[in-house]
């Protein structure tokens, strides 16, 4: 087993060489190989070109001295009418875990990632996350975040609405491990967070 497939069963929980078996990604293609392929559908060539947007244009690069295509920069946890929660993923993120989310017994959230994609197209983003209760798996969610190209201002990616548990017993600490990957295994950013559920915002 690779040390990218040890990091993915490692967060997701699963086998990924059965993973691998079960799907393989279509064959990884530049910009120039996709702007190259059928040139003489006119209408396809303008679709590629308004999805590709600046990248048309040439390799779009944010930041030269980072050679990735995925820079993943913070996570937010999203809960209305109240100010979004975040961490910077640019910073230390052993200290992650330092900066604990307090949130309240069975309110609805989100999570929104903000992401800068370069250099070249990115497919089939995924993020993964897996909640543990003192080093107990106790939920695990994966999100289809879809395919970017690269863009000099931030991308994001919304999950759908989840609840937050309720009652005495779901009071207490949780730590977070998340992980963004795509179709070819790449592991963009895998982190680690906490959050503590709370009988209310203030307790």
């Amino acid at each position: 087993m690779t040390e990218k497939e040890e990091v993915l069963t490692e967060v997701e929980g699963g086998d990924a060489e059965e993973s691998s078996l079960a799907y393989r990604p279509p064959p990884e293609k530049t910009i120039e190989q996709i702007l190259e392929a059928d040139r003489e559908d006119e209408s396809l060539q303008k679709y590629k070109e308004m999805l590709l947007g600046e990248a048309k244009e040439g390799k779009v690069i944010v930041d030269p001295s980072d050679e990735r295509k995925v820079i993943v920069k913070r996570l937010a946890l999203c809960v209305q009418d109240r100010p979004d929660m975040e961490l910077d993923l640019t910073s230390d993120l052993s200290q992650l875990k330092k900066q604990v989310f307090v949130i309240k017994e069975g309110i609805s959230y989100k999570i929104r990632i903000d992401f800068i994609v370069q250099r070249e197209i990115v497919h089939g983003l995924k993020y993964v996350q897996k909640t543990c209760r003192m080093g107990v798996p106790v939920d695990k969610m994966t999100h289809m975040v879809g395919s970017y190209p690269p863009k000099t201002e931030l991308q994001s990616y919304t999950t759908p609405l989840e609840d937050a548990p309720t009652g005495m017993v779901s009071r207490g600490s949780y730590t977070v491990h998340s992980l963004f990957t795509d179709d070819d295994k790449n592991v963009h950013l895998k982190w680690e967070w906490c959050f503590e559920i709370r009988k209310d915002w203030k307790d």
